[in-house]
Order: C-alpha cells, then structure tokens, then sequence
C-alpha cells in the first residue's frame, strides 16, 4: 500500500510518500522544507501571517506530489509551534482545504512515541536492554526511553533549536552570556526528564532530526550533506561535543559556508548544537561514562507517521 506522510515542524515541513510491505517501508518519494512554521511562536503564542503562507504554500506543492505519486492514504502531524498557537484553528482550516485530510496537532507524548517508532523501525541498536531516542526539533525535543517491546517512558519538552535561538542566541556568534543562560535551561529541562525517563539506565544513546544530522554530517567533515553516510553513524560522544562546540562558535557566515549546511539551518543550528552538546555530556555523566558513543538517525518521526497510517485497517 502506498502512503504519504507530512510532519510539520517549527522549522520544517517534510513529505515522505512510502509503499508499505508488511510494516517495512519503501521511499517512493522524500523531501524537506524549511518554512520556519514557529517564527516568533515563543514570543507571541500565534502563528504569523507570513509563516502560514509559507506552509501552505509546501502543503499545496506537496499534494500535487501525493496526487502524482498515486498515494492511497495520507496522514499529515502538526507540532510544537503549532500545539502552543493560539490560532491553530486557522492552520488546521488552511491544511485541510489544500490537503484534503485533517491535520492531527499531536501532543508531545504521541510525538515522541512516533518518533521512537521511525527509528526503531531501521536501527538494530534499539535491541539492546534500553535504547534512548532523542528528537532535537524546532520548538520542542522529545526524550524516549525503549526496546524491541516498544516504548517503555517518554516525555517532550519545551526546548528546541527554533525557540531557544529566538530566547537566546540573539547575537551573531553567540556570547558568553547567552550561552549561559541558555545552557541552564536546557540543564533544567533535562533534570524534569528525569523524573519520567530514567536517563541513567539507558545503554545508548540515539539522536533524530535535522540539528542532529547537521551536525553529524559537521563531526564527519563531509563535502556534502550526505543521507547514506550520516544514518547509522555511530561516534564517539567526544567527537560530538566537539563538532557542537564548532559549530557553536561559529558566526553565521562561516556556517553557511559548510558545504553540507541546509541554508533554513543556518541561523538556528548554534541552539541546537548547545542542546545537543549538553544532552550528550549530561547522559555521559548520568550512565558514569557507560554511554560513551551517540547513533545518528536520518529515520524519525516522519517515518513513524507513515508506518501508522500502514497499520490502520
């Protein structure tokens, strides 16, 4: 069966039209674009006028494609930015007249089990006794703790590379200060986690979305943004933390100068590297150095959105 799955996110909207064999998924068709759905979301709660045009404008591009490509079903997920507007009603109505579907503002929870569900769907890793699943996104990043038995904790939280750039990381690069007042949030955020998720179980250590693959692709020095290279790379926690701090320092010019930087990342990858880079040292501590290596996934929560419409009767 073919299905066409949309995520859209505080920074991205993404389109994965897929054929199902038997819950293993086929890409017929994969793209991402950058349409910053959450500008100003942490400031005002309303989604802008400007932002809504620039996604429904994706969305009608989109359902040509899933016209084109002959899908059967079609699921589209709305989240953080559009879990905190206030005027999500004016999304929703504008989704559904360009898509023909209902758009599903997901909570947090349903995020992150998603999430966990793409990657759990293609990494052999989630075989061992407790595998963490984190989802470094725009507006949120989700914490989820499993196996092969399915999701056994998870949580979201109010933190993402989108919201805490637009909080923080106000100047080009970042300054001391604002790193500091960034970085104890994100401490803060991480100590709630752990008291739903128990962080220092876990034996290793998985991280989904784009700031994540960005900056894999920046601690593998590749020439290229590269899909094949960066999906199930597994590196050291070191390497890193020490791509997050580059890319950190960095002004924006230099980043767009990368030759694998996606140009809608540009002005928000310094926040989430600084999330990244605490996540991985934070559970570094937390597991007394048994979680030592960090498996990069280009398999998320788009991929979970479609192996759910798969298994719908």
């Amino acid at each position: 069966m073919r299905v066409a799955a949309i995520d859209c996110g505080t920074n991205s909207i993404r389109l994965l039209i897929a054929d199902n064999d038997n819950g293993v998924l086929t890409d017929v068709h994969r793209e991402m674009r950058v349409v910053r759905l959450g500008q100003g979301v942490d400031a005002t709660c309303r989604l802008m006028e400007e932002a809504l045009a620039r996604t429904f404008a994706a969305t009608e591009d989109y359902a040509e494609l899933i016209k084109t490509h002959g899908a059967q079903r079609v699921r589209f997920v709305a989240t953080s930015a559009t879990r905190d507007a206030q005027n999500r009603q004016v999304f929703i109505d504008g989704i559904r007249a360009r898509l023909g579907v209902e758009p599903e503002v997901v909570s947090g929870d349903e995020e992150a089990a998603l999430s966990f569900a793409g990657a759990a769907s293609v990494l052999p890793g989630l075989g061992l006794p407790l595998a963490l699943v984190v989802d470094l996104g725009g507006g949120s990043t989700e914490f989820v703790a499993g196996n092969t038995a399915g999701v056994q904790a998870g949580i979201s939280t109010n933190m993402g590379c989108v919201r805490f750039t637009e909080r923080y990381l106000l100047s080009d690069p970042p300054t001391a200060a604002e790193i500091t007042a960034a970085e104890a949030e994100i401490e803060d955020n991480i100590s709630a986690v752990l008291a739903t998720v128990p962080l220092a179980e876990v034996d290793s250590l998985i991280g989904v979305a784009g700031s994540v693959t960005t900056i894999t692709a920046q601690a593998l020095n590749l020439p290229g943004y590269d899909r094949g290279q960066i999906h199930g790379a597994v590196l050291p926690a070191a390497q890193i933390i020490r791509a997050c701090t580059d890319l950190l320092g960095m002004t924006r010019a230099q980043r767009q100068a990368l030759p694998f930087m996606h140009p809608g990342r540009v002005d928000v990858i310094g926040a989430g590297a600084l999330i990244w880079r605490t996540v991985v040292a934070r559970l570094g501590v937390l597991t007394a150095g048994r979680v030592d290596s960090v498996t990069a996934s280009e398999h998320d929560i788009l991929d979970g959105i479609a192996l759910g419409i798969s298994r719908q009767d």
